[in-house]
């Protein structure tokens, strides 16, 4: 099975599940009122089985899901069956830079909360700056990232969304660690102002003159309340043990909690900005 198709099993199973959660059933009454047996959920939100599209109308059926949500379900699941084949590479076994399974599982959340004290949200990233998150991971392929770029971009569509939430906590050095060059800084935080200001997203900031609660050791993405994303130099990992996932919400709380949001979060990003334009300035002299 290719490691594209692999990802959008994934995807999709991440995404029932977090519905199932959301109206409050476990995996046995799901498995009753859809008329199926409780292992085929379990393999489907784990990924480890397609569903047949009567399968998956059951689920559907099952959850009480309105029409709109079923039609994204069902594309889904299109997704998953129109997947291409594996290609091999060293680094990610689809041939994509990291950062690929992430994206496909951050579209099929419907709520989305990333910390981050390195690298921008992947959500949130202008097209010239995931290129140079996707160039960095090692023996990345020119065409992968080309397409990682593209998928990426288009999958940002979610945060407009109505219906969708999704809430950014940053340090402050995320705003000023920069690829590129200063210009491509200007044009990326531009875009965190705009993103702000939609009705649903939050955006908060830890500022550098607050202590952090908790010593952050890598950036994570939660999805809906059933599963964590985390990525490292050369892949990714979707984690969904219940312990685990609660874990990493007690600790987005904290960097919450210590973060400025609103007016404050948007002097930050300002602040950033005014010293990148003398960066820009003074390297164009």
């Amino acid at each position: 099975m290719g490691s594209e198709r692999r990802e959008r099993m994934k995807a999709l199973g991440v995404r029932l599940r977090g519905l199932r959660v959301e109206a409050g059933l476990t995996g046995a009454v799901l498995a009753e009122r859809a008329g199926v047996g409780q292992p085929t959920v379990s393999k489907v939100e784990n990924g480890r089985m397609v569903p047949s599209p009567d399968v998956l109308g059951r689920l559907c059926d099952g959850l009480g899901l309105d029409a709109p949500t079923v039609r994204e379900v069902r594309d889904l699941l299109i997704a998953v069956e129109t997947a291409a084949p594996d290609t091999p590479d060293t680094h990610h076994p689809d041939g994509a830079p990291a950062g690929t399974l992430l994206d496909d599982a951050v579209r099929a959340a419907r709520l989305v909360r990333s910390f981050q004290c390195v690298v921008l949200p992947a959500i949130l990233q202008s097209a010239e700056y995931a290129r140079h998150v996707f160039q960095s991971a090692p023996g990345a392929a020119p065409e992968a990232v080309g397409r990682a770029v593209a998928t990426r971009v288009e999958r940002q569509s979610v945060l407009y969304e109505p219906g969708r939430e999704s809430v950014f906590v940053l340090t402050e050095g995320v705003l000023r660690t920069w690829p590129g060059t200063p210009s491509l800084m200007l044009a990326q935080l531009d875009r965190l102002l705009a993103v702000e200001s939609l009705s649903t997203v939050r955006l908060g900031v830890i500022p550098w003159t607050c202590p952090v609660p908790v010593l952050p050791r890598h950036g994570f993405t939660l999805l809906d309340h059933t599963a964590v994303a985390v990525e490292t130099l050369r892949d990714e990992r979707v984690l969904d043990d219940p312990a685990e996932v609660a874990a990493y919400e007690d600790t987005f709380g904290r960097f919450e909690e210590a973060a400025v949001f609103g007016a404050e979060a948007r002097e930050l990003v300002l602040d950033a900005m005014k010293d990148f334009r003398n960066l820009d300035e003074s390297t164009t002299r």
